[in-house]
């Protein structure tokens, strides 16, 4: 595909701006100044609530989260920084990226500081000069992020058109020129003001944004065009039936012109082709600017509307319709109140529950496709059809006859989906599904966590006619290939979709497509699962499909092979000048108060109960939620109060009839960095004790200002630097226990005492980390953080783990535990560097204030030899032990287990 002119978001999820996206909703109800019960809830601390209000936006259809902290008895800085970093901590809304939007640089340095992924800073301006603005853009590419432009400078607001089209050529020329910034990151905001206000100095602000927006787009490459959509109407406020037809209108009308996104209320967004015939014709001469009186035509009409509630009135009218035509009303709008009278009514009416799906519903859900299409309709208004569709479905299931009493073969095409084994990702699953019963294909979704058998029997047992796979996580890459192996094995030849954030078209191409003879293909968004699931199953086109897509992945293979020796990477040597710029001149290490190593015989188990993070344990029984929240959660919060009454239950008995102890040892030792290695220094405090740890560095190529991170630079290059490492364990004594259990088949609570042990030995390694911080080491001593904090990390330093993204090379664990003789307390080693009890953790302290954690990518073969000198071990030594994050296929290793 095409991939210049494309703006690229993340969250968790990419968001790419292909032509097909149409257009992208930011919700709005996340800023204070918009919304007055977020600004309640944020003032008063009621972070937790608040975090409701972004869920049902997400939930109501944003693509982006527009969050703003601009209140004048708010703290800002801390507030964005504590919002997004809840926000990080919840999938459902991290998932889509961010619009940090500020008035304020030091509110938008402390958004980019916490935000993950790729987001944007909303905004920019030159009202200030030239100088600060191409300052700020340089800030904002250094953090990666995108940003959007103001169409202000010097002078003021531009408010005619020759002024927006003069302040965003000089604002583009400057950030492309001179800040060399990506023109696909450029957002303008060409100012919407309000229209219908009466002043004549008004009338052309619709129609003056709509050709700056045309402008725009033809005259400067790669620039997006977004704004404020809920300006146009300030004028009607309180009068909720013409500010949304207005709108709708509107956004209908600007992105016809070219807006690529708008910051709206996705929940509160009326169907363009809904809007009663009388209303647009007086919304639209206010926007077009078409009648000296347009204004006041709007005004006279919106008061009949406000007073008389024409609007409610016309609402009920499609209750006297044919039942067809009401239940198109209903998928259209999205009403489910009538929906099962009205699909008893079709019932009835066609006698055959199958004729009513194939009939009236998927004549609605054809509508509803086609003003998505048309982009009359937007993705959470589809969604919310699609509720409907599923509630009528599941009522008419009952009625359906059996296949012994002559049921009849639905006429749809069936697409089997399911989310992958190992993965419980299906968001984006779900809207490609959505999308395509839009457009009469028949969904089967079997959810998440559906292993290749399952797959595969349904396949067969529905007669299906494509089987699409999603995924989020990395493993259901190799889960993916497992399915596609199967299907071949099974004599499968049913076409292939292959969707999700991990997923990519050169990984289907290298991986799935070679491993099954059916067609493949990588689906890059829910637009493009349409025209692609057409062309490989209809009969005029399928196999000329077939043919097309196996040669394409054929030659993207051999290119694939070609470019393995020169991936994107630069030489160690480079990645090593490019390091975590840090203000050494100007720290100074905070030398432990206690040097040298520490044994903690026997941790209270009442004092580690109150640092356990309870999610993980629910994670472990399947259980999906946030604790505490999920203990009321309308699906499994029953089952999860349970669950934690019994866990509680046996966390008293363990503690008072002691099933199991707690131990930790820890030291803190004066270091000497020598590169991306460091060497214990010899002192009275530490005795004989020597070593020597060896980091790795990133050697992903990177963009400017973006550094290529070893955990080394967290360590002073030139002064006496210290670092610390630990080894905690919770599972001391615990096997009698397992195996009374496992002897009298009690699997339950045998699950139940592995997993409270595990939460436990997380729960000690986070209370040892804080009485190192705070007495040991003693750089935090004023520290004072709950729980929660805690868990969100919200304290200076880190304790990275070798095995974890930043340092992957299990191998240190070995100098750990020689260091500390972890022994002592209990720990050993297995030969693969696991540790036992299993309920055990180890890594290292680092107590630098800007530590951080970050993944290792791939490296080259340089930074392998490099590392394999300083470790003194053999090549295909180093090569083994970091084999999964090798740029190359060493001959000692099978290209086979290289992704």
């Amino acid at each position: 595909m095409e991939t210049r002119n494309l703006l690229k978001l993340s969250g968790l999820e990419p968001l790419v701006f292909t032509p097909e996206l149409n257009f992208v909703n930011i919700g709005e109800r996340t800023n204070v100044t918009g919304s007055k019960r977020f600004a309640r809830l944020i003032l008063s601390g009621n972070y937790d609530e608040a975090l409701e209000v972004a869920l049902d936006q997400v939930r109501g259809g944003a693509q982006i989260l527009d969050v703003c902290m601009d209140e004048g008895m708010l703290d800002g800085e801390a507030a964005m920084t504590q919002f997004l970093n809840l926000i990080a901590s919840e999938p459902e809304i991290s998932r889509i990226p961010i619009m940090i939007d500020s008035s304020k640089w030091s509110i938008i340095l402390a958004g980019l500081k916490c935000v993950q992924g790729k987001g944007i800073v909303n905004s920019i301006s030159l009202k200030n000069g030239e100088e600060e603005f191409l300052q700020q853009a340089k800030t904002i590419k250094k953090f990666g992020a995108a940003v959007v432009v103001m169409a202000f400078d010097e002078d003021g607001q531009a408010d005619t058109y020759e002024r927006r089209i003069e302040i965003c050529k000089r604002s583009y020329d400057l950030l492309v020129r001179k800040a060399r910034f990506n023109p696909d990151d450029i957002i303008f905001d060409p100012n919407i003001f309000p229209v219908a206000t009466g002043m004549e100095e008004h009338r052309k602000n619709a129609v003056d944004f709509f050709e700056a927006t045309k402008w725009i787009k033809a005259n400067l490459p790669g620039a997006k065009v977004s704004g404020g959509v809920s300006n146009v109407s300030f004028s009607f406020r309180g009068n909720n039936p013409v500010r949304e037809a207005m709108h709708a209108s509107f956004l209908y009308h600007a992105i016809k012109h070219g807006m690529d996104m708008g910051i709206v209320n996705p929940t509160m967004l009326e169907v363009y082709d809904d809007i009663p015939k009388d209303l647009l014709e007086r919304v639209e001469d206010v926007l077009f600017d078409r009648r000296e009186d347009a204004t006041e035509r709007l005004l006279d009409f919106a008061e009949t509307v406000k007073s008389t509630g024409k609007k409610e009135i016309a609402n009920e009218a499609w209750r006297s319709d044919p039942v067809a035509k009401r239940i198109e009303h209903a998928l259209v709008k999205g009403i489910l109140d009538y929906i099962i009278e009205d699909t008893e009514a079709a019932r009835l009416e066609l006698v055959n529950p199958l004729k009513v799906i194939e009939g009236p519903l998927m004549d609605g859900m054809n509508v509803v496709g086609d003003l998505f299409g048309e982009g009359k309709m937007f993705l959470p208004q589809v969604v919310k059809s699609a509720r409907v569709m599923k509630k009528a479905v599941a009522y008419l299931e009952p009625f359906m006859p059996l296949p012994e009493e002559g049921q009849e073969e639905s006429s749809l095409k069936k697409i089997l989906m399911a989310t992958v084994k190992g993965d419980v990702h299906d968001i984006g699953k779900n809207i490609v599904g959505v999308v395509l019963a839009c457009n009469s294909y028949q969904i089967i979704d079997l959810g998440v966590m559906v292993d290749a058998q399952r797959i595969i029997d349904e396949a067969i047992k529905n007669k299906v006619d494509i089987i699409g796979l999603s995924g989020l996580i990395t493993p259901s890459l190799d889960e993916m290939v497992n399915v596609a192996s199967e299907m071949e094995r099974q004599g499968l030849k049913i076409p292939l979709l292959i969707g999700g954030a991990t997923t990519s078209r050169i990984h289907t191409a290298v991986k799935i497509d070679p491993v099954y003879s059916g067609t493949v293909v990588h689906v890059t968004d829910a637009s493009k699962s349409v025209p692609i699931a057409g062309e490989a199953i209809s009969p005029e086109t399928k196999d000329a499909y077939h043919k097309q897509i196996k040669e394409t992945y054929a030659e993207l293979r051999v290119a694939h092979e070609a470019k393995q020796s020169v991936k994107q990477l630069i030489s160690y040597d480079e990645a090593k000048e490019n390091p975590v710029e840090i203000d050494w001149e100007n720290y100074a290490p905070v030398k432990p108060k206690a040097l040298g190593k520490t044994v903690l015989e026997e941790l209270d188990m009442q004092v580690l109960r109150k640092y356990i993070d309870w999610t993980p344990f629910f994670s472990t029984w399947m259980l999906s939620g946030k604790y505490p929240k999920i203990l009321e959660d309308p699906v499994v919060g029953s089952e999860a109060k349970k669950l934690f009454a019994d866990a509680n239950q046996m966390l008293d008995q363990l503690i008072s009839e002691r099933w199991l102890s707690a131990k930790a040892v820890f030291g803190l030792f004066p270091i000497e960095r020598l590169d991306d290695s460091i060497r214990i220094l010899p002192s009275e405090a530490t005795g004989d004790k020597n070593g020597e740890f060896h980091f790795l560095r990133q050697q992903g190529k990177k963009g400017r200002g973006v550094p290529n991170r070893s955990l080394a630079d967290y360590l002073h290059p030139n002064q006496t630097d210290y670092l610390g490492c630990f080894a905690v364990t919770a599972g001391l004594g615990m096997e009698p226990k397992l195996e009374e259990f496992q002897k009298n088949g009690d699997d339950y609570n045998d699950i139940l005492l592995k997993a409270l042990a595990d939460r436990l030995a997380e729960a000690a390694a986070e209370y040892v980390h804080e009485l190192v911080r705070k007495e040991y080491w003693g750089y935090a001593t004023d520290e004072s953080l709950e729980n929660d904090d805690l868990i969100r990390e919200n304290y200076t330093g880190i304790r990275p783990a070798p095995g974890y993204p930043a340092c992957p090379e299990h191998s240190e664990k070995e100098e750990i535990f020689r260091l500390l003789d972890a022994e002592g307390i209990g720990m050993k080693l297995t030969s693969s560097y696991a540790m036992y009890p299993t309920s055990s953790v180890s890594g290292f302290y680092f107590g630098h204030p800007e530590s951080a954690y970050f993944g290792l990518g791939k490296i080259a073969q340089d930074q392998v030899k490099d590392y394999a000198d300083r470790k003194k071990i053999s090549l295909e030594a180093a090569e083994k032990l970091l084999s999964p994050n090798l740029a190359y296929s060493p001959q000692s290793i099978s290209t086979e287990s290289i992704v």
